[in-house]
């Protein structure tokens, strides 16, 4: 009676627990049918939401008069007083300890604000289509594809409102959706900047539809809008059209226009006239010229340099560099934040240096330096760097100024005062986690590092922290030590990441 009464309780307990799984799956079904049917609204709301302000922009294109602008004058890149030449601390000197000494400055300037990079106003969606062979192209030696195919190409009349505006209709179908993920897919995959990515699209659209055409302008233009960019369209009179983009930063040396108040940089452009469509797309944000991440380009190594320093020689190492790297440093163009000239130096400072030099520099370096007080470490590393490079002036050797990146330190045979700073300040932050600025005296860039251990030297207070004076053009002397002839009366600190 016992076993039985026992049985017909666990057939009700497991009918119970039977019911309230099917409840259970059945709401979790639910659930996710619901949750399903709420993305795909949503989605629907969002790709209706950018179709309809792609229809808008057209018309406005088409219907909005064309506004006739000149240009102002390309910025030059401030001539600043010469440089001096190294000097080389004497002998008797070298080894002497040096009194605290405080510098008086005239202005810090501030390091810019790392921002998120732009995205589309609402969510792309992905188009199925059947598997087609995708269009290929380099960028810096890196083999990039996009979806593309001849059904994708198109030709413009003429620049006339219309035939832009057709074209931009065309551009907005749900077919080119896919071109503009795999070009924000591939911004993420190689961590462009904001510049490699303008870059990539121009190549891209260049290569699909002619360097130099009127319709590679308007689909980079395209693509740079939908990615969440701010720019303009623009046409001369000579039917050409031109893709304007607006820049957070200054850029030296580039014929730009003004609209609103704000500078709009047109790209392979050297027309004084330009009839400019002053049209804004939602949420549109200007480019950025800081580059926060190493870009991911294709590997070319370069043939290995030998780097050793004079008073440790066994600080001693062969390095070797990409030179898509290289070649992509070569299209930056100098800028400046807040109408600041001296402030042009922080966005080589706050580059990374690339991880193939990290691999092959970066071993030797934390090895003469392990175990070290950050006094030694600190000397160590600032002989390296004012005695393994050779010392050249930009304006004989360039013919211009022009500020290095940390790894083209590391692979041009010259450098000067600014380029061995840039170096010199990477290397103290990425090796011994401290803080550094610049020091900006007339003609001559240096570094300030705020050491945990008080060393004596010469030295600043900024933003209440004290910052000893490291010099890398002063060759031989240790760190706190300050070259001879500098006019402390005017010196700039410019603050780094």
């Amino acid at each position: 009676m016992k076993k039985l009464i026992v049985l017909v309780l666990l057939s009700i307990f497991c009918d119970i627990i039977y019911s309230q799984q099917n409840d259970i799956e059945s709401w979790e079904q639910r659930n996710r049918a619901e949750r399903e049917a709420f993305l795909k609204r949503a989605n629907e709301e969002y790709s209706n939401f950018r179709d309809r302000v792609n229809a808008e922009y057209a018309e406005f294109v088409r219907r909005t008069g064309w506004e006739f602008n000149r240009s102002f004058s390309e910025i030059p890149v401030p001539k600043l007083p010469d440089p001096p030449k190294p000097v080389f601390i004497p002998e008797e000197e070298k080894d002497r300890i040096p009194e605290n000494n405080c510098i008086p400055y005239e202005v810090v300037i501030p390091a810019p604000v790392f921002l998120e990079q732009p995205n589309p106003i609402a969510p792309v969606p992905e188009i199925p289509v059947l598997e087609k062979i995708p269009f290929h192209f380099k960028l810096f030696g890196t083999e990039c594809k996009v979806r593309l195919t001849d059904e994708h190409r198109f030709t413009l009349r003429n620049c006339n409102e219309n035939s832009i505006a057709d074209a931009w209709q065309k551009l907005s179908q749900p077919q080119y959706n896919n071109v503009i993920r795999d070009c924000l897919e591939m911004r993420t995959n190689l961590n462009l900047s904001d510049w490699a990515y303008l870059h990539m699209l121009q190549q891209l659209s260049s290569d699909f539809l002619g360097c130099g055409s009127n319709e590679a302008a308007l689909l980079s233009a395209f693509l740079f809008c939908q990615s969440g960019y701010k720019m303009r369209l623009a046409r001369s009179n000579s039917n050409r059209l031109y893709f304007m983009v607006a820049s957070r930063h200054g850029i030296y040396s580039m014929r730009y226009y003004t609209i609103d108040g704000e500078k709009y940089y047109p790209l392979n452009c050297n027309e004084d006239e330009l009839y400019i469509c002053n049209i804004s797309f939602p949420n549109e944000l200007p480019l950025c010229l800081t580059i926060g991440k190493e870009q991911c380009f294709a590997m070319k190594r370069t043939e290995a340099r030998t780097l050793s320093s004079k008073r440790y020689p066994h600080v001693t190492t062969n390095v070797e560099v990409n030179q898509n790297l290289i070649d992509f440093y070569n299209t930056y163009p100098q800028s400046f934040i807040n109408d600041d000239g001296y402030s042009k130096w922080i966005f080589y400072a706050n580059a990374p240096i690339s991880q193939l030099v990290k691999e092959t520099l970066y071993p030797v370096l934390k090895n003469a330096i392990s175990g070290k007080s950050e006094q030694e470490a600190g000397n160590i590393l600032i002989n390296f760097v004012q005695t393994a490079f050779e010392y050249g002036y930009d304006d004989e050797i360039w013919g211009e100024d022009r500020p290095f990146f940390p790894d083209e330190t590391i692979f041009y045979p010259f450098s000067d005062c600014e380029d061995r700073a840039i170096l010199f300040s990477r290397l103290i932050r990425d090796l011994m986690g401290l803080k550094v600025v610049l020091i900006y005296y007339p003609g001559h860039l240096a570094t300030a590092v705020q050491f945990n251990e008080n060393i004596p030297g010469d030295y600043l207070t900024a933003n209440g922290k004290r910052f000893l004076v490291c010099d890398p053009t002063y060759i031989g002397a240790r760190i706190g030590k300050t070259m001879p002839n500098m006019d402390n009366s005017n010196v700039k600190v410019i603050l780094l990441d």
